[in-house]
């Protein structure tokens, strides 16, 4: 089964950047697709891949930082290919 999960990590603290940045890149060495926009990060592929990455890099994530938000979307299917038609 594939998903679409649609990411943004919030740290609450001044330097903010870095966990990002780490974050992000941790999830573009993971060989599943990953794109980026201003706003959100999103990772797709198969569910099992995709939910294995999360639980680890989450944790590790929430681990690391004393306040942090992570607002997470998911969808049922691979949406990497997805084109506006309007």
């Amino acid at each position: 089964m594939k998903i679409s999960v649609e990411l943004t990590l919030s740290p609450l603290q001044d330097d903010f950047e870095a966990p990002i940045i780490a974050f992000i890149k941790k999830l573009r060495d993971s060989g599943l697709t990953v794109l980026e926009n201003p706003l959100s990060t999103q990772v797709f592929g198969d569910y099992d891949k995709v939910m294995k990455l999360l639980h680890s890099e989450i944790k590790e994530s929430f681990e690391n930082l004393d306040h942090v938000v992570l607002t997470m979307k998911m969808v049922k299917s691979d949406r990497s290919e997805y084109e506006p038609h309007f």
